[in-house]
């Protein structure tokens, strides 16, 4: 509608705890340089931190009172927005910051996303470019994607080429002595507590429907263990009946040749 407010995402907070909430981001976002968090959070704090960053290239005395306004660490946070931050990026157009998505690490599976400042010490894309050309051979020429992506980390960043290239060396040199050899983690366990609560709550054991769930004592003798399978339980049964009976017969011909040679020595005495 004509005349609107802009919209903008109210992240299930009242306003005064979202505008808190943003402040936290961006000052810990000046303060890493990269930081992980919910995608939604992160798309609210990236317009935030630009503005941030445009407050900083304009350096007037309105611009540093409205800095102490937002960061929580204006002692520490303002000299940096307009000193380094403010010389990284003087002749970029704009595009300060970068929001990548990546796998959910809350517990509720929420989609999950890292906000970070591009042309910094932690450009994850500027990494990203140079591992990839140092997986190819020296005298192989990259392709137009990889030469698209070289130039964007490059474009503005203060002596890129050179910086790119001591990178792909540096990668280049590690992957010779099998740096880059590990082996691949296993899916990340989310639901850390789940297990607990089962067994707080003392929900049965899942158990296989083809096997035993508990236990079983045998007439004949011998128990059947837990996990047993059911389709085995008539063959085992049997095997101990046939034990069983065969131990009975030893013990009653054991007994009988006791009797026989016992009128002997009786007999003797």
């Amino acid at each position: 509608m004509a005349g609107g407010h802009m919209k903008y995402r109210h992240l299930s907070r009242s306003s005064s705890h979202r505008q808190a909430l943003l402040r936290n981001l961006v000052t810990s976002l000046f303060k890493q340089e990269s930081i992980t968090t919910t995608w939604h959070k992160a798309k609210e704090a990236q317009r935030l931190a630009e503005k941030l960053v445009t407050l900083g290239k304009k350096n007037t005395e309105a611009t540093r009172r409205r800095a102490h306004q937002i960061f929580f660490e204006p002692n520490e946070l303002v000299p940096k927005l307009f000193g380094p931050i403010r010389e990284r990026y003087l002749e970029r157009p704009g595009g300060y910051t970068r929001v990548l998505r990546i796998e959910p690490t809350k517990e509720d599976q929420a989609e999950s996303a890292i906000l970070e400042l591009v042309d910094g010490p932690k450009d994850m894309r500027f990494a990203m470019t140079a591992k990839t050309l140092s997986n190819l051979p020296e005298t192989t020429r990259m392709n137009e994607l990889t030469a698209k992506n070289v130039k964007k980390v490059t474009q503005f960043r203060q002596d890129g080429v050179e910086h790119l290239r001591n990178m792909v060396e540096k990668m280049r040199e590690g992957k010779k002595k099998r740096w880059d050899t590990r082996t691949l983690l296993g899916p990340r366990r989310v639901y850390l507590l789940e297990e607990r609560q089962v067994r707080d709550r003392h929900l049965p054991e899942p158990v296989n429907d083809g096997e035993l769930p508990n236990p079983v004592k045998m007439l004949h003798g011998g128990v059947l263990q837990k996990g047993t399978k059911i389709w085995n339980v008539r063959d085992i049964v049997e095997r101990q009946k046939n034990k069983s009976k065969e131990g009975a017969r030893l013990e009653a011909e054991k007994a009988q040749k006791k009797q026989q040679k016992q009128p002997k020595a009786l007999q003797s005495a």
